[in-house]
């Protein structure tokens, strides 16, 4: 599976800067002036991961495949989006399709480049963006609330929307619904104020180390645990350096680790993902799952007669794989298992899958020993 993340805003706040930084691309405008992106930009990015690398060298792999996050330009919204206001409900449409929501802050002072609000104020910019995604929520559950469409609405969703509704009218906090409800059925609601979320504070050069006064008043507001402090000059100056130039320039800066490196990490965070490998002689390569997935939910991300046909799994931790240097030597050692159905993968487990291709009841192996 790939995640999707919307990249979200006011105007003019840097979203189509990073947005092309991440991307390592140029599709998405950039420009002094709102609404400079209508449509969304759409950009797949390899998710890095320097376990692959060391199980290549050890199956001898002829190909590494990386998993994949796919961002998302997604339009600058205004005060009003939610009554049609800018591109409005155009918007906030787009929002619905995506996993995450990065939120684009702005927390840079700037006499070049157009501010929508008189002054920056990054708490209450959030808050506009909040409150008109919290009223398309409310505008949505009315309609399906109604008595010409309650019908139409089964008894999960009907419940999850009447608490929601409850919320939102009495100025409760929406997020208890993430401890009332299973997420498969949250994601089936499409609200928007219950979505995952990543708060990007956009700072200028000088601030990227330590923030500014700015993001201090929005942590303060909001806390660190979901906040990031990227500048999109630089990731988009980082971006346009050959790989030697790259390091050289970060360690002059004192920067540790790129934007895309935070936003991928926060991202598997919130939207509690793992990784699992397969490794051989053909290729080793990373799949992304849901925290908590069985053996065979897993091996229905290769394929889906993998699922179907679920045997066994034969699995090594990523720590013993490379300390036994590979298949054989992990099987000889008792550091490969048999696991079973209910197996729950681990984060970093190799995995080679056992299935049936019903009716001929034989099983083949992904990958040879090695």
């Amino acid at each position: 599976m790939s995640f999707k993340c919307g990249i979200v805003g006011l105007p003019n706040v840097g979203k189509s800067t990073l947005f092309n930084a991440l991307t390592n691309s140029s599709k998405a405008q950039a420009a002094n002036f709102p609404f400079c992106t209508i449509d969304p930009n759409v950009g797949i990015v390899s998710v890095p991961d320097k376990r692959l690398d060391h199980l290549s060298k050890i199956s001898k792999s002829k190909k590494i495949i990386n998993t994949t996050i796919s961002f998302v330009d997604i339009a600058g919204l205004v005060k009003g989006a939610s009554k049609g206001e800018g591109l409005g409900n155009k918007f906030l449409s787009h929002i619905r399709e995506v996993d995450a929501i990065i939120h684009m802050i702005r927390c840079f002072d700037s006499d070049d480049i157009q501010n929508v609000n008189p002054s920056v104020d990054p708490i209450r910019d959030l808050e506009i963006i909040e409150t008109e995604m919290m009223l398309a929520d409310l505008e949505s559950i009315q309609k399906r609330l109604e008595k010409s469409n309650k019908k139409n609405v089964n008894e999960d969703q009907l419940k999850i929307l009447e608490v929601a509704l409850d919320c939102i009218n009495n100025d409760k906090d929406i997020s208890i619904l993430k401890a009332k409800f299973e997420k498969k059925h949250l994601i089936l609601s499409g609200l928007l104020s219950i979505k995952p979320k990543i708060f990007v504070c956009n700072v200028d050069e000088q601030s990227v180390q330590k923030g500014n006064q700015y993001t201090k008043n929005f942590i303060e507001k909001f806390g660190i645990e979901n906040t990031l402090i990227v500048s999109a000059d630089i990731e988009n100056q980082i971006n346009e350096l050959e790989s030697t130039e790259r390091k050289n320039y970060m360690e002059m800066i004192s920067l540790k680790e790129t934007g895309l490196s935070k936003l991928i990490q926060k991202g598997y965070k919130i939207l509690e993902l793992d990784t699992y490998f397969t490794s051989g002689p053909e290729e080793t390569r990373a799949w992304t799952i849901q925290k908590n997935c069985t053996a065979p939910k897993a091996a229905g991300e290769i394929h889906t007669d993998f699922e179907k046909g679920f045997i066994r799994a034969e699995t090594i931790s990523y720590d013993d794989f490379v300390a036994n240097e590979g298949w054989v030597n992990s099987k000889t050692n008792g550091k490969m298992r048999l696991e079973g159905k209910d197996y729950i993968v681990k984060d970093g487990d190799v995995l080679n899958f056992r299935f049936n291709t019903w009716p001929y009841f034989f099983h083949t192996k992904i990958y040879q020993d090695s």
